[in-house]
Parts: structure tokens; sequence; C-alpha cells
């Protein structure tokens, strides 16, 4: 395993971080396909096996299931010292008011709610899921460098965005000397590249860590455009991401078969190694419901895709209109 430092912190990561949305009950919440913690747990083992120390979770996945049961792993499996936990805040977890969003009150009860259910007296990166323009980006910064002060969290991240608004958080974080953030998670692959126009210049600029989220577009890189899955038969999310561009993402998916062919190796492979290579990037959230998917990940390090071979999967691809960030 390859480790690398998360943006200008000190803070060592493994060049994969294992997204754990895969993990959790599946009457709970809105992914039927999760696994259950039975199912769960060799993934997360194998992940800390093969040297991955970082996992990603969120409050919401599987309606707090996911939480729960990556908390038990590993405090089974491993020291807490050893491991990088982050998280999320912001999706609704409960109906009415102030069951949702990024005001005071909600950042300070949900960290308590997701450190009960992960079992640990802190997380080491809490990240805004989403942008919350209802609430001053004023109030949420501040609520976070409290959550930092109070020592429940060591740093702070954020996710999909505009780039504006991104800007303007850190701005008030120098402003008023708050805890900045220190990551972005944001959505990155050969089916989606709008990320490279606005947000990856600011994050080189401002030494922002760079942690993307579906690098291989929900696994739709890794097999042929019309394969059915049945995560991608009920994942509703999934199908708004894609839904405008299928002829032109078609051709991208048929560019990466070719690579992969001409290499000899899986197409997990390619996609992944065209995220890794971007110097933007921290390390890719990759998911695992399959051992094979642990195994095409770190393979995929060692993969150095050559000009010609990224010319190949890069010709294809359009402007894209900007998603993800609901």
């Amino acid at each position: 395993m390859d480790y690398t430092r998360l943006g200008r912190t000190g803070l060592e990561i493994s060049r994969l971080c294992l997204g754990c949305m895969s993990y959790g009950i599946p009457n709970r919440g809105a992914h039927a396909w999760t696994l259950p913690e039975e199912e769960s747990r060799p993934f997360i083992r194998k992940a800390l096996d093969l040297g991955i120390n970082f996992f990603d979770t969120a409050n919401v996945y599987s309606d707090g299931s996911s939480e729960e049961i990556v908390g038990r792993a590993l405090k089974d499996f491993a020291k807490r010292d050893d491991i990088v936990l982050a998280t999320k805040v912001f999706q609704r977890m409960r109906p009415g008011p102030n069951g949702a969003g990024l005001s005071r009150k909600a950042i300070l009860s949900e960290i308590d709610a997701s450190l009960k259910r992960l079992g640990t007296d802190y997380v080491d990166l809490y990240q805004i899921h989403r942008f919350d323009p209802a609430t001053p980006i004023e109030e949420t910064m501040e609520a976070l460098n409290d959550v930092v002060r109070a020592g429940k969290a060591r740093y702070i991240g954020a996710s999909s965005m505009y780039a504006w608004q991104f800007a303007k958080a850190l701005a008030v974080s120098e402003r008023h000397g708050f805890a900045r953030f220190v990551s972005m998670q944001n959505y990155v692959n050969l089916l989606y590249r709008e990320e490279e126009r606005e947000m990856l210049p600011l994050c080189r600029s401002e030494g922002i860590g760079v942690i993307p989220w579906s690098p291989l577009a929900r696994g739709r890189l890794t097999r042929d455009w019309d394969a059915a899955t049945a995560r991608a038969e009920t994942d509703e999310f999934g199908k708004t991401l894609y839904a405008k561009t299928a002829e032109a993402d078609r051709k991208v998916v048929e560019a990466v078969a070719k690579v992969a062919a001409g290499r000899g190796v899986p197409r997990a492979q390619v996609a992944l190694a065209w995220v890794l290579q971007k110097a933007e990037v921290s390390a890719p959230i990759v998911g695992a419901t399959k051992p094979a998917h642990l195994d095409d990940a770190v393979a995929a390090l060692s993969l150095k895709l050559t000009p010609e071979e990224i010319a190949t999967l890069e010709a294809p691809y359009v402007p894209h209109a900007v998603v993800g960030f609901s």
C-alpha cells in the first residue's frame, strides 16, 4: 500500500479509502443493495490487511447502520490510533424541523450521534455532505470549529458543491480563525470531469486534499454499458447522474475496455488508475462488495497509464451538465 498526506496536513492516509456506503442494514435507509453486518465485516478486515487505513462513511448511510457496522468492525480488527475514520453530516436523519442541514443545532447534535454509533470519542475527518444554502456559512464554520476544539474531530472536510461556495467557506475560516477544510470529497471519474474546470484547480492552489467519490462511476466503467446489476437497477440517485449523456458515456466505457484489453487487466484498474494519476487526488474512495473489487483497487496503484492511453480514455468525453450536488 502507498501512503500520502491529506492535502497540506500532516495526516497520513492510504492512497485508497474504503467507502462504507455499501455496508448497512438493507431495509434501513435508501440503499436496498447494501451488505448486512456479517457480510460486510470480511471486506473491512481485508481492507485493513491490504494496508488501507482510511475509512469513509456518513450518518445518513443506511439510516446510521453503516456507522454502527463500521465502528464495531474497526474496534474488533484494528487499533483506533492506526486508522483514519471519516464521516459526514447534512442529509436528513429524521422528519421535521432541524432533522437535516448544517445549522449549529444540527451539527452539534449529529456529531454526538455519529460518535455514539461509531463507538469512538472522535473522528479523524468530519465532512459536510453537501453545501447548505439555508444556513449562513459563518454559522456552519463556527459550529465545525467548535467540534474540532472540543476534540470530537481532528480535521474537517467538505463534499460536492460549487467552487465559489467552497472558496467562500475557506475565506470565512481565514477571516475568523476557524478550523479550515482540509479535503474535498467530490465526484471525479472518466464519465464526469466537470470538476477539472474550477474545483480541482482551486484545491491545488489551496493545498486541499481531494478524495473523489464514485471513481468508477458506480461501476459503469467496469462493465459493458448495457450490463445490468442489482445496484444499478435500484440506485435512483445513480440514474440521475448519467441520464442525459448516455451515448457519449458509452464511448468512454468502450475506450476503457480498449485500453484494458491492450494491457490485459480488468477495466476497473484502468479507470481507477486514471483517477489516481491526477496530481490533485489524495485517495479515491472505492466501494467493495466482492473480493476482486479490493484486489483491483490495489493493483491500480501500480498501473501507470501512458500519455497515449490517457488521451484514448479522455478523447470521447463531452461537457456534462453539473450533477452530484443534491
